[in-house]
């Protein structure tokens, strides 16, 4: 983070305390003198006539915030080189907005406390307007603050919390972090003077740069006696005061890469001596203890080896970290989102067209079921004609039968009287002629009996060529059945085909589902890995140990689940979907 967007923080508090009607805009004669402390902290030469000559075209109305932009930027910001003093600033931008947003009433702490966890703030929130803190951050400095004033962390505690801030608003503003570090919400059992130190030693870490500090001996260069000083250790210089009030400040060693940290033995009756060489000039220091001894010979080498790789203090480059895991984190989460935006899409395409299959074969289904009514109609009227002609040709036949019953018996009295004339015929030779007209007679009745028997066999032969039309149309009538059945089956397939697909997208939307959980479990791990890390460094180097921020739950997914495969795989089963479709419709 640059030196611009951390002055841009401060100044957008000042500039928002001074809009008083929340309009959004300052008035001019507010900006000038705005404008003039800006300069006066930040020594940088004011031009009165600036302001004016900005906005000579203007009218005489306030500006908005987007309206000064240009002139900060361009009379003070762009003037600005790193030789005035950062507190007196962050204090005069803090002036203004603490006097109209600052409820002291229920506070634990003191003005100067919210004045530290106000630049805390500005030193954590990123550099998106309206300033912010997210809950990551809110945790890691609720995390410092505890281990500080030597409590300890409740998980438990900040989950609970975490889901009300999650229900409402997922991050603070400064006011509201200030009130809810000033209340005890989280340092419940702490007295006042144990939360203030806490409050001190985060901000001397966070904003002054503080890598260590503590009381030492430290070793004369003229008088050669020793003296306890109060050292304070930052990435570029060590300093030594009589006290811990920092009023009176004794020297400071310049660190640079060339400056190297030595153990000593034990001399002139001083124990835990180490020597720190640096630019010609050496410095010897007695710590109090050898796990202090340590501990400052590590802290120093650390400042020597960040200045020598070109690296910024360690909780700004854990910052740094934090801030782009989260940025990595926001950007897989809204492509994930786009890809289940996508196959949501795809799903729904895919159902809408399953539903026309689905109707299609309803229409079908109904259809065939319509041609089988039909078909079955037709069968029994075939079947009832059929059965009438045949009762019609059995009563034919029955008549027939008796007709030809009756003549038999007409024929068997005829042979009797035959045999009666034959019998005759040796008395009565005169009735010869009798005889022979009975022959002519019995000649016809057989003539007669012929014609019949040929009738029957025509009638016969008609009623077979009617039981062979009624055979051709019950087989015609049963392959119209069977192809009917052989197009049920076959959409019947395409819609199974169709279902097998929809399984299909769901199984590889659970696999989706997964793959985003397993992605989840990374990072996770990543986060595990990072805090494995940090502890490792605070423990091999001596540096204040950073705390990771806990690990995000699943978020919300849709009822599709999450993406398994790449938009090229999606075109492989789209098109091999369209092809088993065509297949299924022929």
């Amino acid at each position: 983070m640059g030196l611009r967007e951390d002055l841009l923080k401060s100044i957008w508090h000042a500039f928002t305390a001074l809009d008083v009607d929340k309009s959004g805009k300052v008035s001019k004669s507010q900006l000038k003198v705005l404008s003039h402390n800006l300069c006066t902290v930040l020594n940088v030469p004011h031009d009165p006539v600036a302001l004016e000559e900005h906005f000579k075209d203007d009218d005489e109305g306030p500006v908005s915030n987007q309206g000064y932009m240009p002139y900060l930027n361009k009379f003070i910001l762009d003037k600005v080189q790193d030789n005035f003093n950062g507190l007196d600033f962050n204090r005069m931008c803090w002036t203004l907005c603490a006097r109209k947003n600052l409820t002291k009433n229920t506070l634990l702490i003191t003005d100067d406390d919210a004045f530290k966890i106000w630049c805390i703030f500005n030193f954590l929130t990123e550099d998106k307007y309206p300033l912010t803190l997210v809950t990551e951050e809110i945790e890691y400095l609720l995390r410092k603050l505890t281990e500080a004033m030597g409590g300890i962390w409740i998980e438990e505690k900040f989950e609970d919390y975490k889901i009300q801030l999650n229900a409402k608003q997922q991050c603070l503003s400064v006011w509201e972090l200030i009130e809810l570090i000033g209340t005890g919400h989280f340092s419940k059992g702490m007295d006042r003077q144990t939360l203030s130190m806490g409050i001190n030693e985060v901000f001397q870490e966070l904003i002054l740069d503080v890598l260590k500090q503590g009381y030492m001996m430290k070793k004369g260069h003229r008088r050669k006696n020793w003296t306890e000083r109060w050292f304070v250790l930052k990435p570029n210089v060590l300093s030594y005061f009589v006290n811990e009030n920092l009023t009176e400040k004794k020297g400071h060693v310049m660190l640079d890469g060339s400056c190297c940290v030595e153990s000593l033995p034990d001399k002139e009756g001083k124990k835990c001596l180490f020597l720190i060489k640096c630019s010609g000039k050496s410095f010897e220091i007695s710590a109090s203890d050898k796990k202090k001894k340590q501990e400052w010979i590590q802290a120093i080498q650390t400042a020597v080896n960040l200045l020598k790789q070109g690296l910024p203090a360690p909780h700004k480059e854990a910052r740094q970290k934090r801030k782009e895991l989260r940025q990595k984190l926001q950007a897989e989460q809204e492509a994930l989102e786009q890809r289940m935006k996508e196959l949501q899409t795809a799903n729904e395409s895919k159902q809408r067209e399953l539903e026309t299959m689905r109707k299609k074969l309803q229409e079908d289904e109904a259809s065939a079921a319509e041609e089988e009514r039909r078909r079955q109609q037709t069968q029994t009227e075939l079947h009832d004609r059929y059965r009438t002609d045949l009762e019609r040709e059995k009563m034919v036949r029955q008549q027939m039968e008796e007709e030809v019953a009756q003549k038999s018996s007409e024929l068997e009295q005829y042979l009797q009287r035959v045999r009666e004339l034959e019998d005759m015929y040796h008395r009565l030779e005169e009735s010869l002629e009798d005889e022979r007209q009975a022959r002519q007679d019995e000649e016809t009745v057989r003539k007669l009996q012929a014609r019949l028997l040929e009738e029957e066999a025509t009638k016969r032969a008609e009623l077979e060529h009617l039981h062979l039309q009624q055979q051709k149309a019950i087989s015609r009538t049963e392959a119209e059945k069977q192809e009917l059945e052989q197009q049920r089956i076959v959409k019947e397939q395409a819609l199974q085909a169709a279902m097998l697909q929809l399984d299909q997208l769901e199984s590889e939307r659970k696999e989706a589902l997964e793959q985003y959980e397993e992605v989840m479990k990374k990072l996770e791990n990543a986060a595990n890995k990072t805090r494995s890390w940090k502890d490792k460094v605070a423990q091999h180097e001596g540096l204040i140990r950073l705390i990771q921020p806990g690990s995000k739950g699943p978020q919300l997914i849709t009822n599709w689940g999450a993406a398994a495969f790449t938009e090229a795989e999606l075109n492989l089963r789209e098109k091999s979907w369209q092809e088993k479709k065509s297949n299924a419709t022929e």
